[in-house]
C-alpha cells in the first residue's frame, strides 16, 4: 500500500508493530499452515471412514456366517437327536450280539475327540477335493450333539457345504436323507 514507508525502529516500552505487508504475509502463512493441516486431517478422516466401512462389511459377513452356523448347529443337533431316537427304537429288535455292538458304536460316536474329527474331515476333504490344502479348524464339541457330523474345515467351503452336509449322513439311506433335508 505504502511501498516507500519504512517501519520505525522498535523502541523499548512500546509494543512491536507490524506493517500491513508483514501482517498479511503472516496471515497468509498461518492460513497455508491451517489449510495443510485441514487437508491432512480430511485425508485421515476419509481413510478412517473407509476402514469403518470395511469393518462394517466384515461385521455383517461374520454375523451372517455366525447365524448360518448357529442354525446349522441346531439342525445337526436335531438330526442327532432323531438318529439317537431311531437307534433306541431299532436296537431292541436286533440280536443280543448286534445290540452290544451297536450300543458300543453309539457310545464311541458320542466320545469322538476333536483330533479324531479333524482327521476324519481331512480324509474326507482329500477324497472329495484333492486340491484343497486348508488346515483343519479346531471347534469345541457341542455337548448336545454327540452324533454330530463333521463340518468342512474351510469357512467358505463350510458355508457352501452346510446345506449339503446333511445329505450324506453316515448310516442313513438316500431315502432317509431326503426326508431330513
Amino acid at each position: 500500500m505504502y511501498p516507500n514507508r519504512h517501519p520505525a525502529p522498535h523502541q523499548p516500552g512500546q509494543p512491536f508493530k507490524f506493517t500491513v505487508a508483514e501482517s498479511c504475509d503472516r496471515i497468509k502463512e498461518e492460513f497455508s499452515f491451517l489449510q495443510a493441516q485441514y487437508h491432512s486431517l480430511k485425508m485421515e478422516c476419509e481413510k478412517l471412514a473407509q476402514e469403518k466401512t470395511e469393518m462394517q462389511r466384515h461385521y455383517v459377513m461374520y454375523y451372517e456366517m455366525s447365524y448360518g452356523l448357529n442354525v446349522e448347529m441346531h439342525k445337526q443337533t436335531e438330526i442327532a437327536k432323531r438318529l439317537n431316537a431311531i437307534c433306541a427304537q431299532v436296537i431292541p429288535f436286533l440280536s443280543q450280539e448286534h445290540q452290544q455292538q451297536v450300543a458300543a458304536a453309539v457310545e464311541r460316536a458320542k466320545q469322538v475327540t476333536m483330533t479324531e474329527l479333524n482327521a476324519i474331515i481331512g480324509q474326507q476333504m482329500q477324497q472329495h477335493l484333492p486340491h484343497a490344502h486348508a488346515p483343519p479348524i479346531p471347534m469345541p464339541p457341542h455337548p448336545a450333539a454327540g452324533l454330530q457330523p463333521p463340518l468342512p474345515p474351510s469357512s467358505a467351503a463350510g458355508l457352501l457345504a452346510l446345506g449339503l452336509g446333511s445329505a450324506h449322513l453316515p448310516g442313513m439311506s438316500k431315502e432317509d436323507n431326503k426326508g431330513q433335508c
